[in-house]
Protein backbone atom coordinates (compact mmCIF):
# COMPACT_ATOMS: atom_id res chain seq x y z
CA UNK A 1 0.00 0.00 0.00
CA UNK A 2 1.16 3.53 -0.78
CA UNK A 3 0.73 7.09 0.39
CA UNK A 4 -1.40 8.78 -2.26
CA UNK A 5 -2.24 12.45 -2.80
CA UNK A 6 -5.74 12.74 -4.26
CA UNK A 7 -6.65 15.93 -6.09
CA UNK A 8 -10.06 16.89 -4.68
CA UNK A 9 -12.18 19.49 -6.45
CA UNK A 10 -15.16 19.30 -4.11
CA UNK A 11 -17.09 17.23 -6.65
CA UNK A 12 -18.33 13.65 -6.54
CA UNK A 13 -15.73 12.05 -8.82
CA UNK A 14 -12.64 13.02 -6.86
CA UNK A 15 -14.46 12.29 -3.59
CA UNK A 16 -15.24 8.71 -4.62
CA UNK A 17 -11.73 8.26 -6.01
CA UNK A 18 -10.35 9.15 -2.57
CA UNK A 19 -12.80 6.81 -0.85
CA UNK A 20 -11.98 3.86 -3.13
CA UNK A 21 -8.26 4.26 -2.60
CA UNK A 22 -8.72 4.36 1.17
CA UNK A 23 -10.85 1.22 0.98
CA UNK A 24 -7.99 -0.49 -0.87
CA UNK A 25 -5.76 0.27 2.10
CA UNK A 26 -3.76 3.21 0.83
CA UNK A 27 -2.89 6.14 3.06
CA UNK A 28 -4.84 8.91 1.35
CA UNK A 29 -4.27 12.65 1.69
CA UNK A 30 -6.74 15.00 0.04
CA UNK A 31 -5.30 17.99 -1.81
CA UNK A 32 -7.19 20.91 -3.32
CA UNK A 33 -5.32 23.30 -5.57
CA UNK A 34 -6.94 26.72 -5.36
CA UNK A 35 -6.63 27.85 -8.96
CA UNK A 36 -9.09 30.69 -9.32
CA UNK A 37 -11.16 33.10 -7.26
CA UNK A 38 -13.61 35.46 -8.93
CA UNK A 39 -14.01 39.13 -8.08
CA UNK A 40 -16.98 38.21 -5.86
CA UNK A 41 -14.83 35.71 -3.93
CA UNK A 42 -16.38 32.69 -5.62
CA UNK A 43 -14.05 29.72 -6.15
CA UNK A 44 -13.71 27.86 -9.43
CA UNK A 45 -15.79 24.68 -9.71
CA UNK A 46 -12.46 22.84 -9.71
CA UNK A 47 -11.39 24.09 -6.28
CA UNK A 48 -14.37 24.32 -3.94
CA UNK A 49 -12.35 24.01 -0.77
CA UNK A 50 -15.20 23.95 1.77
CA UNK A 51 -16.90 21.06 -0.04
CA UNK A 52 -13.62 19.15 -0.42
CA UNK A 53 -12.75 19.60 3.26
CA UNK A 54 -16.18 18.34 4.33
CA UNK A 55 -15.79 15.30 2.09
CA UNK A 56 -12.35 14.53 3.54
CA UNK A 57 -13.77 14.67 7.07
CA UNK A 58 -16.57 12.24 6.19
CA UNK A 59 -14.20 9.81 4.46
CA UNK A 60 -11.72 10.15 7.29
CA UNK A 61 -8.60 11.32 5.49
CA UNK A 62 -6.14 14.16 6.00
CA UNK A 63 -6.74 17.24 3.89
CA UNK A 64 -4.65 20.21 2.73
CA UNK A 65 -5.55 23.08 0.35
CA UNK A 66 -2.76 24.77 -1.60
CA UNK A 67 -2.69 28.14 -3.34
CA UNK A 68 -1.95 27.93 -7.08
CA UNK A 69 -3.52 31.21 -8.17
CA UNK A 70 -0.35 32.64 -9.71
CA UNK A 71 0.62 29.40 -11.45
CA UNK A 72 -2.88 28.97 -12.88
CA UNK A 73 -2.99 32.57 -14.03
CA UNK A 74 0.30 32.30 -15.89
CA UNK A 75 -0.10 28.81 -17.37
CA UNK A 76 -3.84 28.71 -18.08
CA UNK A 77 -5.63 32.07 -17.95
CA UNK A 78 -3.09 34.18 -19.85
CA UNK A 79 -2.70 31.65 -22.70
CA UNK A 80 -6.50 31.27 -22.84
CA UNK A 81 -6.99 35.01 -23.32
CA UNK A 82 -4.04 35.32 -25.73
CA UNK A 83 -5.21 32.45 -27.93
CA UNK A 84 -8.70 33.87 -28.38
CA UNK A 85 -7.25 37.25 -29.34
CA UNK A 86 -5.00 35.45 -31.84
CA UNK A 87 -7.99 33.85 -33.54
CA UNK A 88 -7.57 30.42 -31.91
CA UNK A 89 -9.95 28.26 -29.87
CA UNK A 90 -8.07 27.05 -26.77
CA UNK A 91 -8.83 24.17 -24.45
CA UNK A 92 -7.77 25.36 -20.98
CA UNK A 93 -8.49 22.04 -19.22
CA UNK A 94 -5.70 20.31 -21.15
CA UNK A 95 -3.19 22.99 -20.18
CA UNK A 96 -4.35 22.93 -16.56
CA UNK A 97 -4.02 19.17 -16.27
CA UNK A 98 -0.36 19.17 -17.20
CA UNK A 99 1.04 22.50 -16.04
CA UNK A 100 -1.01 22.97 -12.87
CA UNK A 101 -2.67 19.83 -11.54
CA UNK A 102 -0.03 17.24 -12.29
CA UNK A 103 3.08 19.40 -12.11
CA UNK A 104 2.01 20.82 -8.74
CA UNK A 105 0.75 17.52 -7.34
CA UNK A 106 3.99 15.81 -8.32
CA UNK A 107 5.88 18.59 -6.55
CA UNK A 108 3.76 18.00 -3.45
CA UNK A 109 4.58 14.28 -3.40
CA UNK A 110 8.06 15.30 -2.22
CA UNK A 111 6.58 17.52 0.51
CA UNK A 112 4.31 14.74 1.83
CA UNK A 113 6.66 11.84 1.06
CA UNK A 114 3.96 10.28 -1.14
CA UNK A 115 4.49 7.72 -3.89
CA UNK A 116 1.49 8.50 -6.08
CA UNK A 117 -1.04 11.12 -7.04
CA UNK A 118 -4.63 10.27 -7.99
CA UNK A 119 -7.58 12.01 -9.61
CA UNK A 120 -11.24 11.36 -10.35
CA UNK A 121 -10.77 11.28 -14.12
CA UNK A 122 -12.61 8.62 -16.09
CA UNK A 123 -9.60 6.96 -17.70
CA UNK A 124 -7.24 4.03 -17.19
CA UNK A 125 -3.46 4.09 -16.93
CA UNK A 126 -1.68 1.19 -18.59
CA UNK A 127 1.94 0.15 -18.92
CA UNK A 128 2.64 -1.22 -22.38
CA UNK A 129 4.99 -4.01 -23.42
CA UNK A 130 7.48 -1.39 -24.62
CA UNK A 131 7.74 -0.08 -21.05
CA UNK A 132 5.90 3.17 -21.74
CA UNK A 133 2.80 4.42 -19.93
CA UNK A 134 -0.31 5.76 -21.59
CA UNK A 135 -3.97 6.40 -20.85
CA UNK A 136 -6.68 4.08 -22.14
CA UNK A 137 -10.32 4.95 -22.65
CA UNK A 138 -12.63 4.48 -19.68
CA UNK A 139 -15.09 1.60 -19.60
CA UNK A 140 -17.88 4.21 -19.46
CA UNK A 141 -17.14 5.65 -22.90
CA UNK A 142 -19.63 8.50 -22.55
CA UNK A 143 -17.58 9.92 -19.66
CA UNK A 144 -14.13 9.09 -21.04
CA UNK A 145 -11.62 11.90 -20.37
CA UNK A 146 -8.48 10.61 -22.06
CA UNK A 147 -8.70 13.44 -24.60
CA UNK A 148 -7.87 15.88 -21.79
CA UNK A 149 -4.83 13.92 -20.63
CA UNK A 150 -2.60 13.55 -23.69
CA UNK A 151 -0.08 16.15 -22.47
CA UNK A 152 0.90 14.17 -19.38
CA UNK A 153 4.47 12.91 -19.23
CA UNK A 154 5.85 9.44 -18.54
CA UNK A 155 6.91 10.69 -15.10
CA UNK A 156 3.36 11.85 -14.40
CA UNK A 157 1.70 8.63 -15.54
CA UNK A 158 4.10 6.27 -13.78
CA UNK A 159 3.16 7.90 -10.46
CA UNK A 160 -0.59 8.32 -11.01
CA UNK A 161 -3.68 6.30 -10.07
CA UNK A 162 -7.10 6.74 -11.68
CA UNK A 163 -9.53 4.52 -9.77
CA UNK A 164 -12.68 5.51 -11.73
CA UNK A 165 -11.61 4.04 -15.08
CA UNK A 166 -13.91 1.02 -14.74
CA UNK A 167 -16.89 2.80 -13.17
CA UNK A 168 -19.91 4.55 -14.67
CA UNK A 169 -21.07 7.93 -13.42
CA UNK A 170 -24.22 6.36 -11.96
CA UNK A 171 -22.10 3.87 -10.02
CA UNK A 172 -19.93 6.68 -8.67
CA UNK A 173 -22.97 8.66 -7.51
CA UNK A 174 -24.41 5.54 -5.89
CA UNK A 175 -21.21 4.95 -3.91
CA UNK A 176 -21.19 8.58 -2.78
CA UNK A 177 -24.81 8.37 -1.65
CA UNK A 178 -24.23 5.10 0.23
CA UNK A 179 -21.43 6.60 2.32
CA UNK A 180 -23.35 9.81 2.96
CA UNK A 181 -21.40 12.32 0.87
CA UNK A 182 -23.32 15.60 0.30
CA UNK A 183 -21.74 15.85 -3.17
CA UNK A 184 -23.48 12.66 -4.35
CA UNK A 185 -26.04 14.60 -6.37
CA UNK A 186 -23.82 17.56 -7.24
CA UNK A 187 -24.10 18.50 -10.91
CA UNK A 188 -21.13 18.36 -13.24
CA UNK A 189 -19.60 21.64 -14.32
CA UNK A 190 -20.33 22.32 -17.99
CA UNK A 191 -18.63 25.68 -18.36
CA UNK A 192 -15.09 27.03 -18.24
CA UNK A 193 -14.29 26.58 -14.56
CA UNK A 194 -12.67 29.98 -14.01
CA UNK A 195 -15.35 32.02 -15.79
CA UNK A 196 -17.54 32.16 -12.69
CA UNK A 197 -19.53 35.22 -13.74
CA UNK A 198 -20.87 36.32 -17.13
CA UNK A 199 -19.66 35.20 -20.55
CA UNK A 200 -16.15 34.22 -21.53
CA UNK A 201 -16.03 37.16 -23.97
CA UNK A 202 -16.48 39.55 -21.03
CA UNK A 203 -13.78 37.64 -19.14
CA UNK A 204 -11.35 38.13 -22.02
CA UNK A 205 -11.99 41.88 -22.11
CA UNK A 206 -11.45 42.13 -18.36
CA UNK A 207 -8.27 40.06 -18.21
CA UNK A 208 -6.41 40.91 -21.39
CA UNK A 209 -3.02 42.58 -20.94
CA UNK A 210 -3.20 44.08 -24.44
CA UNK A 211 -5.83 46.11 -26.32
CA UNK A 212 -8.87 44.02 -27.23
CA UNK A 213 -10.05 44.45 -30.85
CA UNK A 214 -13.55 45.80 -31.23
CA UNK A 215 -16.14 45.27 -33.92
CA UNK A 216 -14.99 44.22 -37.36
CA UNK A 217 -16.33 42.84 -40.60
CA UNK A 218 -17.85 39.53 -41.52
CA UNK A 219 -16.56 38.82 -45.03
CA UNK A 220 -16.89 36.07 -47.61
CA UNK A 221 -13.96 34.19 -49.14
CA UNK A 222 -13.55 36.93 -51.74
CA UNK A 223 -13.34 39.66 -49.10
CA UNK A 224 -16.81 41.10 -49.69
CA UNK A 225 -18.26 42.62 -46.52
CA UNK A 226 -21.35 40.78 -45.28
CA UNK A 227 -21.95 42.48 -41.94
CA UNK A 228 -20.40 43.41 -38.60
CA UNK A 229 -19.09 41.07 -35.92
CA UNK A 230 -18.72 41.90 -32.21
CA UNK A 231 -15.05 40.90 -31.82
CA UNK A 232 -13.00 38.02 -33.23
CA UNK A 233 -12.58 36.43 -29.79
CA UNK A 234 -16.31 35.61 -29.75
CA UNK A 235 -16.13 33.10 -32.59
CA UNK A 236 -14.61 29.74 -33.47
CA UNK A 237 -13.98 27.99 -36.78
CA UNK A 238 -16.97 25.80 -37.65
CA UNK A 239 -19.44 27.90 -35.64
CA UNK A 240 -22.90 28.35 -37.11
CA UNK A 241 -25.18 29.45 -34.27
CA UNK A 242 -24.98 32.80 -32.51
CA UNK A 243 -23.32 34.68 -35.35
CA UNK A 244 -25.82 37.53 -35.20
CA UNK A 245 -26.12 37.82 -38.97
CA UNK A 246 -28.86 36.72 -41.36
CA UNK A 247 -27.80 35.84 -44.90
CA UNK A 248 -30.84 33.84 -45.98
CA UNK A 249 -28.82 30.62 -45.91
CA UNK A 250 -26.72 28.72 -43.35
CA UNK A 251 -23.36 30.40 -42.74
CA UNK A 252 -20.33 29.01 -40.94
CA UNK A 253 -17.14 30.58 -39.64
CA UNK A 254 -14.36 29.36 -41.94
CA UNK A 255 -11.48 31.58 -40.77
CA UNK A 256 -10.67 34.12 -38.07
CA UNK A 257 -8.14 36.76 -39.07
CA UNK A 258 -6.64 38.93 -36.29
CA UNK A 259 -4.46 40.82 -38.80
CA UNK A 260 -7.41 42.66 -40.36
CA UNK A 261 -10.01 41.92 -37.63
CA UNK A 262 -12.26 39.93 -39.95
CA UNK A 263 -14.31 36.77 -39.57
CA UNK A 264 -14.72 34.85 -42.82
CA UNK A 265 -18.05 33.11 -43.44
CA UNK A 266 -18.83 30.33 -45.90
CA UNK A 267 -20.84 27.18 -46.46
CA UNK A 268 -20.68 23.77 -44.81
CA UNK A 269 -18.45 22.64 -47.69
CA UNK A 270 -15.94 25.35 -46.78
CA UNK A 271 -15.39 23.97 -43.27
CA UNK A 272 -14.93 20.34 -44.29
CA UNK A 273 -11.36 19.30 -43.55
CA UNK A 274 -9.52 16.11 -44.49
CA UNK A 275 -6.00 17.01 -43.34
CA UNK A 276 -4.36 19.37 -40.88
CA UNK A 277 -1.15 19.90 -38.93
CA UNK A 278 -0.60 19.55 -35.20
CA UNK A 279 2.12 21.35 -33.24
CA UNK A 280 3.32 20.99 -29.62
CA UNK A 281 2.93 17.25 -30.07
CA UNK A 282 3.31 14.94 -27.07
CA UNK A 283 3.54 11.17 -27.44
CA UNK A 284 2.52 8.67 -24.77
CA UNK A 285 2.48 5.10 -26.07
CA UNK A 286 5.54 5.68 -28.28
CA UNK A 287 8.57 7.90 -28.02
CA UNK A 288 7.89 9.41 -31.46
CA UNK A 289 6.79 8.45 -34.97
CA UNK A 290 9.53 8.47 -37.58
CA UNK A 291 9.28 7.22 -41.14
CA UNK A 292 6.11 5.58 -42.43
CA UNK A 293 2.67 7.05 -41.61
CA UNK A 294 0.97 5.48 -38.58
CA UNK A 295 -2.58 4.18 -38.80
CA UNK A 296 -4.78 5.40 -35.94
CA UNK A 297 -8.04 7.03 -34.91
CA UNK A 298 -8.15 10.80 -34.37
CA UNK A 299 -10.45 12.89 -32.20
CA UNK A 300 -10.29 16.59 -33.16
CA UNK A 301 -12.69 17.83 -30.45
CA UNK A 302 -13.59 16.53 -27.01
CA UNK A 303 -17.19 15.64 -27.92
CA UNK A 304 -16.35 14.36 -31.40
CA UNK A 305 -16.04 10.64 -32.18
CA UNK A 306 -12.63 9.34 -33.26
CA UNK A 307 -12.17 8.98 -37.00
CA UNK A 308 -9.82 6.69 -38.97
CA UNK A 309 -6.68 8.50 -40.08
CA UNK A 310 -2.95 8.39 -40.71
CA UNK A 311 -0.45 10.51 -38.79
CA UNK A 312 3.02 11.31 -40.07
CA UNK A 313 5.92 13.29 -38.63
CA UNK A 314 6.63 15.97 -41.23
CA UNK A 315 9.26 18.01 -39.38
CA UNK A 316 10.68 18.48 -35.89
CA UNK A 317 7.70 20.48 -34.68
CA UNK A 318 4.62 19.22 -36.54
CA UNK A 319 2.65 16.08 -37.33
CA UNK A 320 0.38 15.84 -40.37
CA UNK A 321 -3.03 14.26 -39.77
CA UNK A 322 -4.80 12.82 -42.82
CA UNK A 323 -8.37 11.68 -42.21
CA UNK A 324 -10.05 8.97 -44.28
CA UNK A 325 -13.13 11.19 -44.56
CA UNK A 326 -13.42 14.93 -44.20
CA UNK A 327 -14.90 16.30 -40.98
CA UNK A 328 -16.47 19.68 -40.26
CA UNK A 329 -15.14 22.31 -37.92
CA UNK A 330 -11.48 21.46 -37.28
CA UNK A 331 -10.57 24.53 -35.21
CA UNK A 332 -7.01 25.88 -34.83
CA UNK A 333 -6.06 25.96 -31.15
CA UNK A 334 -8.12 22.91 -30.24
CA UNK A 335 -6.35 19.59 -29.72
CA UNK A 336 -6.30 16.44 -31.83
CA UNK A 337 -5.66 13.21 -29.94
CA UNK A 338 -4.46 10.01 -31.61
CA UNK A 339 -5.74 6.58 -30.46
CA UNK A 340 -4.77 3.05 -31.36
CA UNK A 341 -7.28 0.26 -32.04
CA UNK A 342 -7.33 -0.69 -28.34
CA UNK A 343 -8.39 2.78 -27.19
CA UNK A 344 -4.95 3.76 -25.91
CA UNK A 345 -3.64 7.25 -26.54
CA UNK A 346 -0.68 7.32 -28.92
CA UNK A 347 -0.29 11.06 -28.44
CA UNK A 348 -1.77 14.38 -29.46
CA UNK A 349 -1.11 17.99 -30.31
CA UNK A 350 -2.61 21.41 -30.90
CA UNK A 351 -4.27 21.96 -34.26
CA UNK A 352 -2.22 24.50 -36.17
CA UNK A 353 -3.49 27.30 -38.40
CA UNK A 354 -3.66 26.28 -42.08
Amino acid sequence: MARVLVGMSGGVDSAVAAYLLKQEGHEVIGITLRTWQGDSGEDSRCCEIDDARMTAEIIGIKYHPHNCLSLFGNRVVKPFVRDYLDGLTPNPCIECNKYVKWDKMMELTHVFDAQYVATGHYANIVKLDNGRYTVKKALHVAKDQTYMLYKLTQEHLSHTMMPLGTYTKDEVRKIAAEIGLPCAGKSDSQEICFVTEGKYQDFIKEHSDRPVPGEGSFVDSAGNVLGTHKGIYGYTVGQRKGLGIALGKPAYVTKISPDDNTVVLGTIADIMCSSFYCREVNFLSVDDIIGEPVRCFVKARYHQPERPAYIRRCDDRRVLVTLDDAVAGVSPGQSAVFYDSEGCVIGGGKIDKP
